[in-house]
C-alpha cells in the first residue's frame, strides 16, 4: 500500500488492511471498513426513512430514491435562446458509452427505460443576479430550489408514467444571462456548475462562449462536450441510489469501479436496503389492508385474493427474511419484490375497495331519511288496521 494509506477497498468483494503495530488499531480499522462496505445501522436507518422522524435521521437520509420495480431516466437539453444558440448534442452514443454499463449492473435492482429530448425557449423561471467583478451571472443556492418546478411543468415525462422518473437536465443559458455560474452556500463557485434535487435528478449548466466580434453570426453552433457532461450525470444517478462515497477517511484508497459505474460490494449494498425497504412496505401495506378489514366488518374477500395475493405476500416476506439473514441477497431482493407485487395487488383489488362497503352509522345516515317518508304512511295504515280488527272481534255476532 502507498504511504499513508491503510486500507484498500477493491471493485469486487475484498479488501486489504494493514495491521498496524497492535490489535487495537487493526480493530479501528475493521470497523471504519465495516461502516464503509457492510450495511449498518445507518444505512437500515435511510431504508426506513419514511417512517423515521425527521430528528432522528442525517441531512442526506431522504436522498435517497425509494425502492421501485422500475424506473424512467429523461435527459432533457434546454435552450431557451435558439436564436443564438444551435446546440447538437449525441446522446444516445453517450448513453450507450457511459450509462448503459451502470444500468445493466443496476438491471438486478430494477428495470430501466431512457429516452431524451430537446426543448427549447424553456427557462429557469429564477432571474440571476450580475456580478461585476466577474462579469458573469450567478445562481445561489438559496434560489436553486425554485427552479425545478417552472422547469418540470415543461418536461411532462411523469405525468404518464408507472414508475419514479429521473430527470436531468443539460440547460444552455440564453446569451443574455451568459456566463452563468451556481454558488454553493459559502458562496463559492460550484466546480461541476451542477446541482442535484433528492429523488428528483439534476440539472448542469453549460456555458456557451460568446465570441467577442460584435459581427459574428448568429445562431452559433455549439457541439456539446458529452463526457464532461456524463461524468456530472453519473455522479448523480450514484447519489440518488445511495452509492456515493463522499467522507470517507482519508487513510481509505478505492479502487475505481471502471465503465460499470458501480463496485460489487456498493451492488449488495443497494440490494440489502432495497430488500429492507421492500420488506417494510409489504408489512406497512399488510397492516393497513388489515385495519381495513376490522374497521369494515363486512368486506368479502375472494379465495382467490386470499391465497394467491394476501398469503403470497407474506410467504414471500417471510421467505425474503430468511433468505437475507443467511446472505443470500439476490434470492432475498427477488423474494421482496414478489411480496411488494403481491400485497399491492392485494390493497388495490376491485372486490376489496372501501368504497363498495359502508359501516352502519352510514346505512342508516342514508336509507332513514330516503325510506322514512314512505314508512310512515305504510305504519300509519298498520296501525288504523290493526285498531279496526280489534273493534271487529268485540262487537257480538248477530245469529240468525
Amino acid at each position: 500500500l502507498p504511504q499513508g494509506i491503510n486500507v484498500y477497498v477493491g471493485k469486487h468483494r475484498s479488501a486489504l488492511v494493514r495491521a498496524g503495530v497492535g490489535l487495537a488499531t487493526l480493530h479501528s480499522r475493521l470497523q471504519q471498513l465495516t461502516q464503509v462496505m457492510s450495511f449498518t445501522s445507518s444505512s437500515i436507518a435511510a431504508a426506513f426513512s419514511d417512517g423515521v422522524p425527521d430528528g432522528q435521521l442525517g441531512p442526506d437520509a431522504r436522498r435517497h430514491l425509494k425502492s421501485s420495480l422500475g424506473y424512467e431516466i429523461t435527459f432533457s437539453l434546454l435552450n431557451p435562446d435558439p436564436k443564438s444558440h444551435t446546440v447538437d448534442w449525441d446522446i444516445e452514443d453517450a448513453v450507450n458509452r457511459y450509462v448503459q454499463p451502470v444500468l445493466d449492473k443496476l438491471s438486478l435492482v430494477a428495470n430501466f427505460s431512457v429516452d431524451s429530448q430537446i426543448l427549447y425557449y424553456a427557462v429557469l423561471g429564477v432571474t440571476p443576479r450580475f456580478d461585476k467583478e466577474s462579469s458573469s451571472f450567478l445562481l445561489s443556492s438559496h434560489s436553486l430550489p425554485h427552479v425545478i418546478n417552472p422547469v418540470e411543468a415543461r418536461l411532462g415525462s411523469s405525468a404518464a408514467s408507472l414508475y419514479p422518473v429521473l430527470n436531468f437536465l443539460l440547460y444552455v443559458p440564453e446569451r443574455s444571462h451568459s456566463p452563468l455560474y451556481i454558488q454553493d452556500k459559502d458562496g463559492a463557485p460550484v466546480s461541476t456548475n451542477a446541482f442535484h434535487s433528492p429523488r428528483w435528478g439534476g440539472i448542469m449548466v453549460y456555458n456557451v462562449e460568446t465570441p467577442a466580434s460584435p459581427q459574428a453570426l448568429f445562431p452559433l453552433h455549439v457541439e456539446v462536450d458529452m463526457v464532461r457532461v456524463m461524468e456530472v450525470f453519473l455522479a448523480q444517478l450514484r447519489l440518488l441510489f445511495g452509492l456515493s462515497r463522499e467522507g470517507l477517511p482519508a487513510e481509505f484508497l478505492m479502487e475505481s469501479p471502471g465503465n460499470e459505474g458501480l463496485a460489487d460490494w456498493e451492488l449488495d449494498r443497494l440490494l440489502w436496503a432495497h430488500t429492507i425497504e421492500n420488506i417494510a412496505t409489504v408489512s406497512t401495506t399488510l397492516t393497513s389492508l388489515a385495519q381495513l378489514l376490522d374497521k369494515i366488518g363486512n368486506i368479502v374477500i375472494k379465495d382467490d385474493v386470499a391465497s394467491e395475493v394476501v398469503y403470497r405476500a407474506v410467504s414471500s416476506a417471510q421467505s425474503a427474511m430468511a433468505k437475507l439473514a443467511a446472505g443470500h441477497l439476490h434470492s432475498a431482493f427477488q423474494a421482496s419484490k414478489e411480496a411488494v407485487t403481491s400485497s399491492e395487488r392485494a390493497f388495490f383489488d376491485p372486490s376489496l375497495l372501501h368504497l363498495l362497503y359502508f359501516p352502519d352509522d352510514q346505512k342508516f345516515a342514508i336509507y332513514i331519511p330516503l325510506f322514512l317518508p314512505v314508512a310512515v304512511p305504510i305504519l300509519l295504515s298498520l296501525v288504523k288496521i290493526v285498531r279496526e280488527s280489534r273493534q271487529r272481534k268485540k262487537e257480538p255476532t248477530k245469529m240468525d
